[in-house]
């Protein structure tokens, strides 16, 4: 059934009640782009052989429910882009997959919870709001509070997934997510996982066991509602890609790096831009012999009063672009280095 209704964008309504799935295997790209299609009746669908639902329900845009508590998961190893773009959903039921065949869960979720049009415009005093603030910014900023977002993924048996890149991109919408009990032990790519959740507000990762994670560029980028955020039991031993890894996370007042090992990483640049609330950050412990491109890299930390770069070795790095760009304690000379071509940036640092 792979693609059966693909790019059916104009359908609204779709009786599929009296399908029979029992032997069916692939359902990827099943419901691909059906953008104004609002409900969809899955229940009575037989999945128990299914193996592959990547994109089945990918850019199902208008649908704000869906329940798939009677899906049986067991067999699937590819979820990549199941939901991806269904941008209206509020309520997400799958908390019963079973996900332990699962090898690749890139963008599952990506742009989900973040229309900007949720709530009922012909509840509000237009003229009242435009006078107030532009019309998006108040339902974003005053209204975001009156809808509940529920995706319950606690469950989830993730021991082989090596794929969670853009897993959570773009859910701009979702305060919470219980994640603390994903096992991350064969994931290798980590891009853009919690990519401009910019709403989340706290996020326990406490358990993620990231020794094989190649790649954790845009990982937190804009996460500009996180306030404390503690990395220290991240083993970053195999990262060569640290790049825009906590870009404009505004909020940000704690950030624990302290076990972070930097020995194989190429490329950090932009890691801490628009970083704007940390206000101390040691850095004493990186290895950055490796690193080719810096530029931005505190660009924007406009209250950083203290930076320790003691350990900066910036011999191979051929990209310094406003490295400090606005960087409160560049411009105090509260830096530690030794590096002479930080030196170079400006005279008498300490």
């Amino acid at each position: 059934m792979s693609g059966i209704f693909a790019n059916c964008s104009s359908l609204i309504e779709l009786n599929i009640s009296s399908f029979n799935t029992n032997k069916v295997e692939n359902m990827s790209c099943m419901f691909f782009n059906c953008s104004s299609l609002k409900n969809i009746d899955l229940s009575k669908f037989n999945t128990e052989k299914v193996m592959d639902m990547h994109e089945m329900l990918s850019n199902c845009s208008s649908i704000k429910n869906i329940n798939l508590s009677k899906f049986v998961t067991k067999n699937v190893t590819n979820m990549s882009h199941m939901f991806s773009g269904c941008s209206c959903l509020t309520d997400l039921n799958i908390s019963n997959f079973d996900t332990i065949k699962v090898t690749d869960m890139n963008h599952m979720f990506s742009d989900c919870f973040s229309s900007d049009y949720l709530i009922n415009e012909d509840e509000y005093d237009l003229d009242y709001m435009l006078k107030k603030i532009n019309k998006k910014e108040y339902l974003l900023n005053e209204n975001i509070n009156n809808i509940s977002y529920n995706l319950d993924i606690s469950n989830f048996n993730t021991i082989n997934v090596t794929d969670m890149s853009c897993m959570f991109s773009g859910c701009k919408y979702l305060t919470n997510l219980n994640i603390s009990n994903f096992d991350t032990i064969n994931v290798k790519n980590m891009n853009k996982m919690f990519f401009n959740c910019s709403y989340l507000k706290s996020i326990d990762i406490s358990k993620f066991n990231t020794k094989n994670v190649i790649n954790m560029s845009n990982i937190f980028f804009k996460c500009s509602s996180l306030i404390s955020l503690d990395l220290s039991n991240f083993n970053t031993i195999n990262v060569t890609n640290m790049s825009c890894m906590f870009y404009r996370c505004s909020s940000l007042i704690y950030l624990d790096l302290s076990n972070f090992n930097t020995t194989n990483v190429t490329d950090m640049s932009g890691m801490f831009c628009g970083c704007s609330s940390l206000q101390n950050l040691n850095l004493s412990h990186f290895d950055t012999r490796n690193v080719i491109d810096m530029s931005h890299l505190f660009d924007g930390c406009t209250r950083l009063t203290y930076l320790n770069l003691s350990n900066f070795n910036t011999k191979n790095v051929d990209n310094m672009y406003r490295i400090f760009n606005k960087c409160k304690a560049f411009e105090t000379k509260l830096i530690v280095s030794k590096d002479p071509k930080i030196l170079n940036l400006k005279k008498n640092i300490i």
